[in-house]
């Protein structure tokens, strides 16, 4: 198993060693010819800054890469603990609290806390987490 996980993006503005890249993710039937017909073709753009470690120009192809375990580490933080921490308040608060509607109200408000921690954490992930760039 690869330990970097990689998308090809292309360059969309350079400075110094700092680079600007666009990702066009798509569904895997996105080229196919019938994809207007159906609804299970869509794509998505995507937008970051990386590091370039090598000379890159805009509008040059490139490969995006992270390391895996980074890759793991936002899927735990974005996805996994909310869900945990909503399964907590649904488990626990019913103990003290007999209306099912206040139940789901208040896990889904006490992700607003967790979210906000979160983002008060931006800048230490944002250093941990390093996309770089090399030449497709």
């Amino acid at each position: 198993m690869s330990e970097q996980i990689s998308h090809e993006a292309i360059v969309e503005q350079v400075a110094d060693h700092r680079v600007h890249v666009r990702i066009v993710q798509t569904a895997a039937c996105a080229g196919c010819k019938a994809k207007s017909m159906c609804t299970a073709s869509e794509s998505a753009v995507k937008e970051l800054d990386a590091i370039a470690l090598e000379p890159v120009a805009v509008g040059d192809q490139v490969l995006v890469e992270v390391s895996r375990k980074l890759g793991w580490k936002a899927v735990l933080l974005a996805f996994v603990l909310p869900f945990c921490l909503m399964l907590l308040v649904v488990l626990l608060l019913p103990r003290w609290v007999g209306n099912e509607a206040v139940v789901g109200t208040v896990a889904i408000v006490s992700l607003a806390p967790y979210y906000l921690v979160l983002h008060l954490f931006d800048d230490r992930l944002q250093r941990e987490y390093r996309f770089v760039v090399r030449k497709a």
